[in-house]
């Protein structure tokens, strides 16, 4: 779509969403941001985003058996991501920090899983769902959507028209410094989970152990507040699962693979032990 069309087409989700309900401008805000915002430039914002992480010290997992695991997983869900938003160039990212339980996407495709998350997985599976959940995120457009929240529609439109040059390292900067993205809304959230449940059911893999890795964590809460990363940039609710279970079942999800055997040796490598375990009952 030629620039000057997609700056109209912003311009008229601008003017229908005023007076919406708070769901009807969250979908108008969405609406916008594929329209003003192209695959290039959140390419280059996810860029930026990367640059700044590296600023701040960020340590990637350089172990070539550990990457090519992790990218293997990758690559199986993010087949059906590719179709369903083939302009984006996916890339994947292990950091070095095994206490911190979490993963997150940047706009761009840039996906980024810490070691912690790894480690407190109790299978391949758990991983595909998170990975398919987090490529969600991107492929509904949800990043870009953030940076209508948060910098308003002045600077997503200045960014379309290719005004400000230095507006994108200003983006970038600023959502790595805020902790790299912003709190996703619980639709925003609902909807990935779906993406996580059919990414890891068309990889074959079983689409409920992504359930049970919520699950996972919440019996972890009040161990550690950075073993809770994952849940608190994600909410964890009883509704939420229980939308995510109906949504396998109405949507006849299968899969059987669920690879906990090949996870393991991993999880030797990395540290031959979680740092943390669920509390049991008893």
């Amino acid at each position: 779509m030629r620039l000057s069309l997609r700056v109209a087409v912003g311009l008229s989700i601008l003017s229908f969403s005023a007076g919406c309900a708070t769901g009807a401008v969250g979908r108008a805000e969405t609406g916008m941001a594929k329209a003003l915002i192209s695959d290039q430039q959140e390419s280059q914002l996810g860029d930026q985003v990367h640059q700044q992480l590296e600023k701040q010290g960020t340590k990637y997992v350089t172990d070539p058996v550990v990457v090519s695991y992790v990218k293997g997983v990758a690559d199986r869900v993010l087949a059906s991501a590719k179709t369903d938003r083939p302009g984006v160039t996916w890339s994947i990212y292990v950091i070095d920090d095994p206490k911190t339980v979490n993963a997150f996407a940047t706009p761009g495709g840039n996906l980024y899983v810490y070691t912690g998350l790894l480690l407190a997985a109790g299978n391949e599976a758990e991983l595909a769902g998170v990975w398919g959940h987090e490529a969600g995120h991107v492929v509904a457009h949800h990043s870009a959507r953030q940076m209508v929240d948060a910098y308003g529609l002045e600077a997503v439109l200045g960014l379309a028209l290719g005004q400000n040059p230095g507006l994108i390292a200003q983006l970038g900067s600023s959502l790595a410094v805020k902790g790299t993205m912003l709190a996703h809304s619980r639709g925003d959230e609902d909807q990935a989970d779906e993406y996580g449940a059919r990414y890891a059911s068309a990889a074959g893999y079983d689409p409920h152990q992504l359930i049970e890795f919520f699950r996972k964590l919440e019996a972890l809460q009040g161990k550690s507040p950075r073993a809770m990363q994952w849940i608190s940039d994600h909410p964890l609710t009883q509704n939420r699962i229980a939308h995510l279970q109906t949504f396998i079942q109405q949507n006849n999800l299968g899969g059987s693979d669920v690879g906990a055997a090949r996870l393991a040796p991993i999880k030797q490598r990395l540290g031959n032990s979680q740092p943390l375990a669920p509390r049991t009952s008893g």
